[in-house]
């Protein structure tokens, strides 16, 4: 039996896209949607165009703000020269989660075999933040946040889960 009570955390979404519009983003809206049902708080949503500096001033704001708890970003993780969200936040991390790529696309493979190898989905920390770059499909936002993401952000989650580790992720 759990006897923990849930935790709910700000978390922020933001979609990479050169073409998508708040009326138009069904990533975006999934997501808000998962996090809202979820218990969590929407901190923020943005789009932002698929430029990495632009991706950068949006989510460094949010990692320097002390309300923002997580980040999740949709899209701009393929192989194109226009994707360039992992090298637009990857810089910003104090430290990579490695595990959540390479679960994300054994997860990916179940549903799209090989084709998850073009993914560069990627998590880590900055400044007590969480960060979760996904890819822009719509049913990759619903695998990442519904097999991943949600039992993680859920501090009932036992053995562990990433809030009982966030007062101690600032530690020197």
């Amino acid at each position: 039996m759990n006897t923990r009570a849930f935790v709910p955390l700000n978390i922020a979404v933001l979609t990479v896209s050169d073409t998508r519009s708040l009326a138009n983003d069904p990533s975006g809206d999934l997501l808000q949607g998962r996090v809202v049902d979820g218990g969590h708080r929407l901190f923020d949503r943005q789009i932002v165009r698929d430029d990495k500096y632009a991706i950068r001033a949006v989510v460094s704001a949010w990692i320097h703000d002390p309300e923002c708890q997580a980040i999740i970003t949709t899209g701009g993780t393929g192989l194109t020269g226009r994707d360039g969200t992992p090298e637009a936040v990857i810089p910003l991390l104090d430290k990579e989660i490695e595990g959540f790529g390479e679960l994300f696309r054994w997860l990916s493979f179940q549903s799209i075999g090989t084709s998850t190898l073009q993914s560069r989905a990627t998590s880590g920390v900055a400044n007590g933040t969480y960060l979760f770059v996904l890819p822009g499909s719509t049913s990759a936002c619903r695998d990442a946040w519904d097999q991943i993401i949600h039992a993680q952000l859920d501090f009932r989650t036992q053995p562990c889960n990433m809030v009982e580790l966030m007062p101690r992720l600032n530690e020197q």
